[in-house]
């Protein structure tokens, strides 16, 4: 059997409304680049990742300026969800990739995955017959509220994980999976929530919390401070 190769998919079609402004946050610079362009880099730089696939918004070349044209960057128009813009991805893996071949799916606003954490997504997922996804379990009491904003009720937190990005599936399971929810009309929120209807049981790996989201402005300020840490000398 030819051994498994791992591709990635990059859904970057968004508008992003929440961060306001006219500039979708996946094009907003930081640290003299992109956001996009530090979502980018990790997985461009891995030599376990054959190519990775740009989902961008249909006639907008703003992606261009964003990450220019890089070695092993393909890209394809994405949909006006997630899901259609890593479905599009995906389609455009056809007669590239193996349908036991694994891909990653990952967040364009999620500027500061790490190589260590990329490793070990891949690492403890390779051997799997499902995949998985990097999450962190909640640590934060949770509180439900009522429609005046009140507390309703407070739910335990034990076994419960946050979702983050990479999401690592093999090929033709991912591809059925947001086919069907697509055929059905009801988008999910992330590849592991298609593959769970599928009646898969992703496996959990654990993340880091720098791997954080721009969803708002005080996120960029967060990503501003884990990448220049990353830069700082390490002490003599």
């Amino acid at each position: 059997m030819k051994a498994a190769r791992c591709w990635a998919v990059v859904p970057a079609a968004g508008a992003g409304r929440r961060m306001g402004g006219s500039l979708p946050k996946q094009f907003l610079p930081l640290r003299s680049r992109t956001v996009l362009a530090w979502a980018l880099e990790p997985l461009l730089r891995c030599p376990r990742v054959a190519g990775v696939v740009l989902a961008v918004p249909p006639g907008d070349d703003r992606w261009r300026d964003a990450v220019g044209e890089p070695a092993g960057l393909l890209t394809v128009e994405g949909g006006s969800e997630r899901c259609d813009s890593v479905l599009a991805g995906l389609e455009a893996l056809a007669g590239r990739s193996a349908a036991e071949d694994w891909v990653l799916v990952h967040d364009a606003a999620r500027p500061c995955l790490s190589t260590g954490e990329l490793a070990s997504l891949l690492d403890s997922l390779w051997n799997e017959a499902v995949g998985g996804l990097l999450a962190l379990p909640l640590t934060d009491t949770l509180k439900r509220s009522d429609a005046s904003g009140r507390v309703a009720e407070t739910l335990p937190r034990s076994g419960l994980w946050r979702a983050l990005t990479p999401q690592m599936f093999r090929y033709a399971a991912l591809r059925e999976a947001l086919r069907v929810a697509a055929a059905d009309g009801d988008p999910p929120t992330d590849e592991a929530a298609a593959m769970e209807r599928a009646g898969h049981r992703p496996r959990l790996v654990a993340g880091r919390p720098e791997n954080l989201k721009i969803t708002g402005p005080a996120d960029l300020a967060l990503a501003e401070a884990v990448l220049a840490a990353r830069e700082m000398p390490a002490c003599a």
